[in-house]
């Protein structure tokens, strides 16, 4: 078996709008399928992530919460990749997002910074050479 890349990446969301938001609008990320699941009473949303892969988005009646910021066990975060951190900084600040200071990675030297989806997922923005 030869892997070839991360076809997808899946996130249970607790507000589906308001999630959605973040990810289309605040984000970015274009829209490839919508569908909602009468069976489940959830949405599926399909995002088109830069690079080819795809963020998936899923709403589930009454998920329960995340068990601990940030190590729990399973998914730590989402980390994407940006051109210009600055940049990226200012443009969350503008949405209103909170983002942590920028911090230098001690083994590649490369900027980087979190914020939070509005379900606390923590999103890396690492910023490229």
């Amino acid at each position: 078996m030869q892997l070839s890349g991360i076809h997808h990446v899946a996130i249970i969301c607790s507000d589906y709008p308001r999630s959605k938001r973040f990810y289309t609008q605040v984000l970015g990320l274009r829209v490839l399928a919508e569908v909602y699941r009468q069976a489940r009473g959830s949405y599926k949303l399909d995002l088109a992530l830069p690079d080819g892969g795809q963020l998936e988005l899923f709403s589930f009646p009454d998920p329960p919460p995340r068990p601990s910021y940030p190590e729990a066990c399973g998914l730590r975060h989402l980390a994407f990749s940006v051109q210009d951190i600055d940049a990226c900084v200012s443009e969350l600040q503008a949405q209103g997002i909170a983002v942590e200071p920028v911090r230098v990675d001690e083994y590649t030297g490369r900027r980087f910074t979190f914020c939070a989806d509005p379900d606390d997922l923590p999103i890396e923005f690492y910023e490229r050479a």
